[in-house]
Formats: structure tokens, C-alpha cells, sequence
């Protein structure tokens, strides 16, 4: 009856933070992990932001699923009418608290005012992304609104340097680095294009059941039974606080994992909880 319960409550509070729906999908472009056979010095590199996603129709702020953001008007009145990709961010280390700030249907304005739409594309600008950066600097030099920003890119010569780079990202409590083609042209598709570089790789799973927990977490929840998209079943008993362990994510509600690499029957190996899978 508590689990029924507290289930309840659950999806009550994810109704009140649902936006509002368009029904028009962006046609974003998606990344593939990073792999080193690649040349390194056709890709500009920059730091993974850890934040929402986010789409700049020249007009409104669209999620990746279609979704309206209810941004403040001030928020956005001196953004270019132009369409921006990009990613709402308040900073490393802030997900959880972002995440609850562009969910909500009516937005707190102490909320948006620690918010920055950070920029690195231009979906329906002609050339390949050397041009579109180049077009990018162009607009920030000359734009004016202090809720957004553009995000850096820089070129590094080797493997080295660039794993330098992503221990300093990641020890600086980033998330990671993306890689972008320099001679490719925008297209809303997954692709060596675009490529991640993280530490831990991340997925998402669906929660089949809690497990009690014994020793200290007695009385709560020691870990979670899930499985991925690919049908395999495996327990998460790390990443959660006190909190998380009282109050577990839902039975059937979807979250995000870490991990480091697969086994050969296709478990995850050392993965932890990240958080509660929300869709904008």
C-alpha cells in the first residue's frame, strides 16, 4: 500500500512539472562515443555540459521531444531570431537542480535568472561547422543578451593533450568533451560528426523491482533490479543518498546509470545510479 502510494505521488508531481507540447520534433544531431581512429585535428573540441538540451526556433525554446519550454519573456527577448542549438545549463554539478527549474509549467523567475542557453550549432545555417562557428563568433560579438552564451571551441593536437584536457574538465567536476567535424555539414541524425568523451559511458534502464537493504541500510532500499534497452537484468546498489534509498525511484519509472564497460554477457560493469530519467 506505501509503494502504491508513494508511486501515486510520484507521477502527481511529474504531471505538474510536464511542459507543454508542440508536436514538432527538432531534428537535432546526436553524438556517437569517442573512438581514437579518428583525426584528431579536423574536430573542435569543447567541454560536455552536463544540462537539458535545447532548441532556439527563432521564437521559442523547444526540447529535443518537442516540448515548450516555459521560459520567462525576459529570458529570452533579446535572443537572435534565428534557430540556435544548444543546452540550457546552470552549471557543473547542477542537473538535478536545473532539471526541476525548465520542468515546471509556470517558471520561477529566481530560478531562470541562473540559467544560460550555452550554444554551439546553427541547424539551418548553410556550410559545414568551420562556418557555422565562424557565423557563431560573428552573432556573439555582437549580441546582448546575458542569458546566453556561446560555448568554446578549441583545437588540440593530439590524444594526449586531449586526455589532459578531460582530466581537467572531469577532476573541475565537469562531465566530459564533445568533438565536433570541422567539414561537416548539419544533419539531424547520430554520426561521427559528433562525438562524446567521458570517463564513464552512461545509459538508461527501466526499474523492475527494489531490493531491501541490510546493515546500516536496513529499512530501506539496498539496491535497484533493472534492465537496459538490450533485455539484460543487473542491480544498482551504488550512487544513491539516504534520501534516494527512503524514497527509491518508482517500479517502471526509466533512470540514468554510469558505467565503465560491458561484460561478455552484456552486463554493465561498476554501474551506478545516476538519476531519475526525465523527458522535456
Amino acid at each position: 500500500m506505501m509503494r502504491r502510494m508513494l508511486r501515486m505521488v510520484w507521477l502527481c508531481c511529474l504531471m505538474c512539472f510536464m511542459p507543454m507540447t508542440l508536436g514538432a520534433t527538432p531534428n537535432l544531431m546526436l553524438a556517437n562515443s569517442y573512438h581514437d581512429d579518428i583525426q584528431l585535428s579536423e574536430y573542435w573540441v569543447s567541454e560536455k555540459l552536463d544540462g537539458v538540451r535545447a532548441y532556439w526556433s527563432g521564437t521559442q525554446l523547444i526540447s529535443r521531444q518537442g516540448n515548450a519550454f516555459a521560459a520567462p519573456d525576459w529570458f529570452t527577448v533579446d535572443f537572435p531570431q534565428i534557430p540556435l542549438d544548444g543546452e540550457l545549463w546552470m552549471g557543473r554539478g547542477t542537473f538535478e537542480t536545473l532539471s526541476s527549474a525548465v520542468r515546471r509549467t509556470t517558471p520561477v523567475d529566481s530560478e531562470w535568472r541562473a540559467i544560460r542557453l550555452m550554444v554551439f550549432d546553427m541547424p539551418e545555417q548553410a556550410g559545414d561547422f568551420n562556418q557555422r562557428l565562424e557565423a557563431l563568433r560573428s552573432i556573439f560579438a555582437h549580441k546582448h543578451s546575458p542569458y546566453m552564451a556561446l560555448v568554446g571551441q578549441e583545437k588540440i593536437p593530439n590524444s594526449k593533450v586531449l586526455m589532459a584536457r578531460l582530466d581537467e574538465v572531469v577532476d573541475a567536476g565537469g562531465e566530459g568533451l564533445m568533438l565536433h567535424l570541422g567539414s561537416a555539414p548539419y544533419r539531424g541524425v547520430r554520426s561521427d560528426d559528433l562525438l562524446k568523451l567521458k570517463r564513464f559511458e552512461d545509459a538508461e534502464a527501466t526499474v523492475l523491482a527494489h531490493i531491501a537493504g541490510t546493515g546500516k541500510y536496513q529499512g530501506m532500499m539496498g539496491a535497484l533490479l533493472v534492465q537496459n534497452s538490450a533485455g539484460v537484468q543487473f542491480k544498482i546498489g551504488t550512487g544513491f543518498s539516504d534520501a534516494q534509498r527512503r524514497n527509491p525511484p518508482p517500479i517502471g519509472s526509466e533512470i540514468t546509470y554510469r558505467y565503465r564497460s560491458i561484460t561478455n554477457k552484456g552486463v554493465p560493469r561498476f554501474a551506478s545510479f545516476m538519476r531519475v530519467r526525465t523527458s522535456f
